[in-house]
């Protein structure tokens, strides 16, 4: 950040979370930039009025009402859901997510790893492994990565990331967008635009990694319906929003043997309870909301600019379209 883009007075902010405690986590990643901007908790903060901005991770429902002139709500991460479905966001407030670079490449590498595992089913190696056992797989029947189709829901930063790094490996990737890209080249994946998109692009996956974000449109996508239309033993890779997933048609898909197995990283409810049947179901592989995470320093270096950004009269980049919820 030059001279340029600092506020002659400093921007005072609040940390608004239900779930965690964001203070202790972040604080120290702003300490540089206290010329600028000044963020606590609302315990700490003595005029709510002077409030012009928030650093929130799924906030209560009334998080925003003690604050009449906030302009801004920076998400923690990537995702923003929590923030533009809550009922007190003014509705002329900005709502900013982090873009990190390494963030999507990470989540490239977790949404790769699946995939092998999931294809060279990795699993039978560890169960093997704890009881002493060498055993070698059929590969007679195992398909080649080039005949083992990878589907795509969601093609934003991370989706394009994870695209890449998966057709690198000889995978074909089908990937559900509302409009094909123009101008740019996608080498190995394929694109299915339009109406019907996430069915035809589930019709033709072997493992289907869903990467959406969390709107009206995309509670609950992952149903009985989708599930029904993907090949017989298909996987699922599930790195979006709990809400996405209907549980219970999952179950029924595995037992079925409709869905051959998932990967879980997101959840209705988190952390997910420990008596969870799913923690002792050898179809899943569960990890805990952690498939990347955003560097603090660079999320630090944003929020503020944006911050400043507003102070100045201007909008801030990386401001998400809260009507599409990304």
């Amino acid at each position: 950040m030059t001279h340029a883009d600092t506020t002659s007075t400093i921007v005072e902010g609040v940390y608004l979370g239900e779930r965690y405690d964001l203070g202790p986590f972040y604080s120290r990643f702003f300490e540089p930039y206290s010329d600028r901007i000044r963020l606590r908790s609302p315990k700490d903060i003595d005029d709510p009025e002077a409030i012009r901005f928030a650093l929130t991770w799924y906030p209560a429902e009334d998080a925003f009402v003690p604050y009449p002139n906030l302009k801004l709500a920076c998400s923690i991460a990537a995702g923003v859901d929590s923030i533009v479905g809550c009922p007190s966001l003014p509705p002329e407030a900005y709502v900013t997510r982090v873009q990190d670079d390494n963030q999507a490449d990470l989540m490239a590498g977790f949404a790769a790893w699946h995939v092998i595992w999931h294809h060279r089913n990795m699993g039978f190696y560890l169960k093997n492994q704890a009881q002493g056992i060498w055993k070698h797989q059929n590969f007679d029947v195992a398909p080649s990565p080039r005949n083992y189709t990878v589907g795509l829901l969601g093609y934003g930063l991370m989706g394009k990331a994870m695209g890449q790094a998966i057709a690198a490996m000889g995978f074909p990737v089908v990937a559900a967008v509302r409009n094909a890209p123009e101008g740019e080249q996608h080498p190995g994946i394929r694109f299915e635009a339009g109406d019907g998109a996430v069915m035809r692009t589930a019709a033709q996956s072997q493992a289907l990694i869903n990467v959406l974000p969390l709107t009206p449109e995309t509670k609950g996508i992952l149903n009985a319906n989708l599930f029904a239309a993907m090949p017989r033993g298909a996987r699922l890779i599930q790195l979006g929003r709990g809400e996405h997933l209907v549980d219970a048609d999952l179950d029924a898909a595995l037992n079925s043997g409709q869905i051959g197995g998932a990967s879980l990283d997101v959840f209705h409810t988190e952390p997910l309870p420990s008596d969870h049947p799913w923690w002792k179901d050898e179809r899943i592989l569960i990890t805990p909301h952690q498939a990347s995470d955003s560097s603090r320093r660079l999320m630090a270096e944003q929020v503020v600019q944006a911050a400043c950004d507003v102070a100045a009269g201007r909008k801030p980049q990386n401001t998400v379209d809260r009507t599409r919820g990304y």
